[in-house]
């Protein structure tokens, strides 16, 4: 018997989302990278060693059966040291009880709280260059992302050009300093600015500090939410994974008026339950005993791995764009040939064995279909010693 005609059906269907959805660039040349054996500079991986406290807390917490769900805002000894770093670090006085958060990841954050307090529809002000799964997630939400250029080379912000930007759908703003992919560290006065703005227009604001401790040549961190009037309206995001070299233990925290905190909880419990149980022993157990010289050290130590990949792309003609923060860096790679970024990208992992983000996935484009990430790639430097010498080795040795 023949099989029956399966009839096209008008309800078995992708979502309208779908087919938009592609998988994220920086996971694709870490795909072609693997299928190479090369050094991957494109994902931010962090593959340097956890500190021994963090893990041996972590195997404790494990052996000794806290191995359960926690409560959906995380365990007390964990909040209760995301509230002392913030007062010591961050200038914020938060409480433990009812305005800390510890979620699977700061991506986990950023989605519950946005589920939390952002309608479809409504508009969110991004920053250029921008971190692709900011944008991902308000589309996600049917947020409608309004993206703001930052002026290379230093990408500066142009507050004129922020206020033109909003529009009566206008709800909130995305933050990121130090800022993924650029290393852009927000000035005081930048940030007073943006603070002027999200009061003047009463918007929420998001600040993704994820990478608050990687600060080199003197700068300093400074969080939004210790200005006067913006605690009230800042969803403040960071997390362990860059910190504590644990990026697959998908821990994050938020801190929130507790006006907002059990919307953002409610949330994250529907998606996520809880951040994994033993892991919060470890990132507790960092948080109370490692000293803030590991913090200083560690910053140290990233911006000679800075230093040394800079040297190493100009030496190749790459001429880069030095970061004041985090791990990455945006070098320009008009020389590299290729049609657009993502070929020039996968022509030097060809060449050099090392891998990169192609820019463009970190800019809109234009009415005109450009995009000004075309002759930019970004290199992570989150790597072992070992690894990230040979890396720039490679680097040097290119023949463009």
């Amino acid at each position: 018997m023949s099989p029956t005609a399966i009839e096209p059906s008008v309800n078995l269907r992708v979502s309208d989302l779908a087919p938009h959805a592609v998988q994220s660039e920086i996971r694709a040349m870490s795909v072609a990278c693997d299928a190479v054996g090369g050094i991957n500079m494109a994902q931010g991986v962090c593959d340097t060693d956890p500190p021994l406290p963090v893990v041996t807390a972590a195997l404790e917490a494990i052996q000794h059966g806290h191995n359960i769900y926690t409560r959906a805002e995380g365990i007390a000894s964990l909040r209760e040291g995301v509230a002392r770093k913030f007062a010591a670090f961050n200038g914020l006085d938060v409480d433990p009880q009812t305005e800390v958060l510890v979620t699977s990841g700061a991506t986990g954050g950023l989605n519950a709280a946005l589920m939390a307090l952002l309608n479809p529809g409504d508009e969110c002000i991004v920053f250029e260059p921008f971190y692709g799964y900011h944008l991902a997630t308000l589309r996600s939400q049917r947020v409608v992302p309004v993206i703001v250029p930052l002026e290379a080379p230093d990408w500066a912000m142009d507050v004129e050009r922020l206020r033109a930007a909003i529009t009566p759908k206008t709800r909130a703003i995305i933050l990121n300093s130090p800022s993924n992919p650029s290393g852009k560290v927000v000035s005081a006065a930048e940030l007073e600015a943006i603070a002027a703005v999200a009061l003047e227009h009463d918007l929420f604001v998001f600040t993704d500090e994820m990478y608050e401790y990687f600060i080199y040549d003197g700068e300093r961190h400074r969080s939004i939410a210790s200005l006067p009037g913006m605690a009230e309206r800042t969803i403040t995001i960071s997390g362990f994974s860059k910190t504590f070299s644990v990026t697959g233990w998908r821990l994050g925290y938020v801190a929130a008026s507790a006006r907002w905190a059990p919307a953002i909880a409610y949330f994250h419990d529907l998606i996520y339950v809880c951040a994994p149980s033993p892991l919060q022993h470890g990132a507790a157990a960092g948080l109370l005993e490692l000293p803030m010289s590991f913090y200083e050290e560690m910053a140290l130590e990233y911006q000679g791995k800075r230093d040394m990949t800079c040297a190493a792309l100009r030496r190749a003609g790459l001429t880069p764009s030095v970061p004041a923060g985090a791990y990455y860096i945006l070098a320009d790679v008009s020389g590299v040939p290729g049609a657009d970024a993502k070929a020039k990208a996968r022509k030097l992992l060809a060449e050099t064995g090392v891998a990169a983000v192609a820019g463009s996935a970190f800019f809109g484009s234009d009415r005109e279909g450009r995009n000004r990430g075309e002759n930019l790639l970004r290199f992570c430097f989150a790597k072992k010693e070992a690894d990230l010498v040979e890396a720039c080795r490679r680097l040097e040795g290119w023949q463009g």
